[in-house]
């Protein structure tokens, strides 16, 4: 029994240091701080509830993805308001000035981009340049195949370098 417990807590160790990735997917999802901290403690109070069906040895992080998105999908089900009214707040004007930098223009420039993208690309282009999963490991979180998961990350990466007109020259895949 005293090496059932190491694992768990070896586990529960694991799984706290996947919580800033949780909760930079989780906000990406919510694009809203205070549901997606909520989001991710219902993934780990899942994780932690069903921790034997998890099997060591396997990807600990897609794993808690997988919970974390599933959580994410059921209360999209349940609250089809919420969304209704994150989606007004997302197209209220932003209370804040225009940057003046040139690296703020930029980054406000591919985040309008990234925004355009479809909810499949977006998703693809989060875990893969985002959170660095491998092909496999996506396409296991999003329930496709790696050859999906490899073309919409491709057509993510071309519209996003069509929608900041960068010139063909400039970049390499």
């Amino acid at each position: 029994m005293p090496e059932n417990r190491d694992a768990t807590a070896e586990t529960i160790a694991a799984m706290k240091a996947e919580i800033p990735r949780l909760r930079r997917f989780a906000r990406y999802m919510t694009r809203d701080a205070d549901y997606s901290d909520d989001l991710v403690q219902e993934c780990l109070a899942r994780a932690i509830a069903n921790i034997g069906s998890w099997e060591p040895g396997t990807n600990l992080r897609a794993w808690l993805f997988v919970i974390l998105k599933n959580a994410f999908r059921n209360d999209k089900r349940r609250a089809q308001h919420d969304i209704a009214y994150r989606n007004g707040l997302e197209r209220d004007t932003p209370l804040y000035c225009a940057p003046q930098q040139h690296n703020l223009l930029v980054l406000s420039e591919v985040q309008n981009a990234v925004l355009q993208l479809s909810e499949d690309h977006r998703e693809v282009l989060m875990l893969i340049a985002v959170e660095g999963l491998r092909y496999e490991e996506a396409a296991s979180v999003l329930n496709i195949s790696v050859g999906t998961v490899k073309s919409r990350l491709s057509r993510a990466r071309t519209a996003l370098r069509a929608a900041i007109d960068i010139p063909v020259s400039e970049h390499q895949d």
